[in-house]
C-alpha cells in the first residue's frame, strides 16, 4: 500500500513537473528495475497497474491546466487507492514537501536551481544519498540523450 501511494505520487510529480521526453530505450531509464526487487512479478504487476492508473487519470484530467489539472490528477490517483483519505494526507505531505523545496530554493536560477530543488526534495527521503546518486544518473543520461539528438537546421 505504501509502496503504491509513494509510487502514485511521484508519477504524480514527475507527470505534472516535466515536459514531454522521448521514450526511453528498451526499458533504460526507468526509475525502478523491477529486477532487483523481492518479488519481481509482483512488482512489475503493481507497476503496470500504476501505469494504468497514470494513463486513466490522464484521460480524466485532459483538457485542465495548472493547479486544476494537479488537483485533478491527485483526486483521480486517490480515488482508486485503498485508503482515499491516507492516499489524500500523503500527497499533501509531498506536495508541502515540494512548496518547502521551491521556498529554499527561490532566487537561484536554472542549474543552481535545479541542484538545489534535488538537494532539498532528496534530503527530505529515507535515503538521501542513494536519491542524490539516482538524480545524479538521471541528469547524466538526459545529458547524452540531448548531446545525441539530432540538432534543428536554422
Amino acid at each position: 500500500m505504501r509502496l503504491t501511494v509513494t509510487l502514485a505520487a511521484t508519477l504524480l510529480a514527475a507527470s505534472t513537473a516535466l515536459p514531454a521526453q522521448a521514450p526511453a530505450e528498451s526499458g533504460k531509464g526507468r526509475r525502478f528495475d523491477c529486477s532487483q526487487a523481492k518479488d519481481p512479478k509482483a512488482c512489475e504487476e503493481r507497476v503496470a497497474k500504476m501505469k494504468g492508473a497514470r494513463d486513466k487519470a490522464r484521460a480524466a484530467c485532459e483538457g485542465k491546466q495548472g493547479d486544476e489539472h494537479r488537483a485533478c490528477m491527485r483526486q483521480q490517483f486517490c480515488s482508486s487507492a485503498k485508503d482515499p483519505k491516507a492516499c489524500e494526507e500523503h500527497m499533501n505531505k509531498a506536495k508541502a514537501g515540494i512548496e518547502k523545496a521551491r521556498q529554499a530554493c527561490e532566487g537561484k536560477k536554472a542549474d543552481a536551481h535545479r541542484d538545489c530543488m534535488r538537494h532539498e526534495l532528496c534530503a527530505q527521503t529515507k535515503d538521501p544519498a542513494g536519491c542524490e546518486a539516482k538524480a545524479k544518473e538521471r541528469r547524466e543520461n538526459r545529458q547524452q540523450r540531448r548531446e545525441s539528438a539530432p540538432q534543428p537546421k536554422g
